[in-house]
């Protein structure tokens, strides 16, 4: 049910909307290969970006519910979407060990939201990206896109203003500040973590809001839970990150 849920393939390009606020949700996508964001648009043009989508991550499954959208899902590089039908949705949940899968996806979407609103609230600008970065490789990782701690990241320093709260000025003297520090490595759009240790106590890290190692997320024969990222592992092991 899983395989059929995720073809065809929708080729989408880089800084296009997947969907906008407004919009009636009467699907579901799912980020096979590439970046995407979560975003709001607030009065004088602004951009607020809310989470970042890497491959095996739905865009709000639970958003078909609603009536409308309450913000705009847009990629940040191309990317290979699947869009899979307010009916199968519904199908998917009466199988239960798929139902109790999104249910975790979505409950785990929570806890990183909680996380961003501490970073943001709380951490002095250098350790927000910080933490952001060690997020990345954590979750990166998971789906098997990062190679000796290196990895794809398709966003401009103005994508990282507006994620962090911060200027494109200060962004880059933050990013300037813990390539000083020997923390990280950035060659164009990739990067690399010098030392993972120091870089996640720097920016007190803890990955626990991510749940990758929750039991009941281990595959059963008579019940089989599938992580984060593993409907997209057998298309992004290949596939251009962004």
């Amino acid at each position: 049910m899983l395989e059929q849920c995720t073809r065809p393939l929708r080729e989408v390009g880089a800084r296009q909307d997947i969907i906008r606020e407004g919009d009636t949700p009467d699907k579901v996508f799912l980020i096979l290969a590439g970046f995407a964001c979560r975003y709001k648009i607030i009065e004088g043009g602004r951009r607020q970006i809310m989470a970042y989508l890497v491959p095996g991550d739905f865009c709000d499954f639970q958003a078909f519910i609603l009536n409308e959208m309450d913000h705009n899902i847009g990629t940040l590089s191309a990317c290979q979407v699947v869009e899979i039908p307010r009916s199968v949705i519904l199908a998917m949940t009466d199988r239960p060990a798929i139902a109790r899968s999104l249910w975790w996806a979505s409950l785990v979407d929570s806890a990183t939201l909680r996380e961003w609103l501490v970073n943001m609230g709380q951490r002095p600008a250098e350790q927000r990206i910080a933490h952001l970065l060690c997020e990345l490789l954590v979750r990166l990782e998971a789906v098997g896109l990062v190679t000796d701690n290196t990895y794809m990241l398709p966003i401009t320093q103005t994508d990282l203003g507006d994620t962090m709260g911060l200027t494109v000025v200060h962004a880059n003297r933050m990013l300037a500040s813990l390539r000083d520090e020997a923390l990280i490595e950035v060659d164009v759009r990739k990067i690399t973590i010098r030392d993972v240790r120091r870089l996640k106590a720097f920016s007190g890290f803890n990955a626990n809001y991510l749940h990758l190692d929750n039991p009941a997320r281990m595959t059963r024969r008579s019940d089989a839970w599938i992580p984060r990222g593993d409907l997209s592992k057998a298309r992004t092991d290949n596939a251009d990150p962004g």
